[in-house]
């Protein structure tokens, strides 16, 4: 993958070792309450102390799954951000849990670039899904202009699609609201 000046980007996806998973708990928190704090500022009720956009508890489901793998994005040899995929090789079909790239290297196509790897990593894999919050502008974006996703779902207070678990759906609200996207590969 090239950035904007045309130069090779070194990228690669390390499998997340046991040792450095606190980093990749802390790493992810903060890439998720900077893109909030850009939306909403620094006083939203989303990013006041002592809370997270994306909680310990929401990362450590993803890491843990069933069926989980979960990667650093590596460039030049640093970690610049994760990965969480969920992968049903049987069903061809994988869900994008987690993705993140570290704030300080926003802008420079790595996150596209680790994109592709994972979808060289999982040539098997024919249809892809992930969510994101609707006011994250930067990642609808970046997940339909620059991945080839497409919104196939609104999820809000009135319909919140079958991942919300049933003890939950009552506590939707609009700070709540998602897209499902899906991405169907043609190989």
């Amino acid at each position: 993958m090239s950035d904007k000046n045309n130069n090779r980007l070194d990228i690669s996806l390390a499998p997340l070792q046991e040792n450095d998973r606190e980093q990749f708990i802390k790493d992810n928190q903060w890439a998720f309450r900077y893109g909030a704090q850009i939306e909403f500022g620094m006083r939203d009720d989303r990013t006041e102390e002592g809370e997270e956009v994306i909680s310990r508890s929401t990362i450590e489901r993803c890491i843990d799954g069933e069926n989980a793998e979960t990667y650093r994005i590596v460039q030049d040899g640093k970690y610049v951000g994760g990965v969480v995929l969920s992968i049903d090789k049987k069903a061809g079909k994988g869900e994008l849990e987690l993705l993140f790239v570290s704030p300080d290297v926003h802008g420079k196509g790595i996150g596209q670039a680790a994109w592709k790897a994972v979808e060289e990593l999982h040539q098997e894999i024919r249809v892809w899904e992930t969510i994101t919050p609707y006011f994250e502008k930067r990642n609808i974006h970046f997940y339909v202009n620059r991945c080839g996703f497409q919104i196939v779902e609104f999820w809000n207070k009135h319909f919140h699609g079958p991942a919300v678990p049933e003890e939950e759906s009552g506590n939707w609200s609009e700070e709540d609201e998602m897209f499902l996207f899906r991405k169907v590969c043609s190989r």
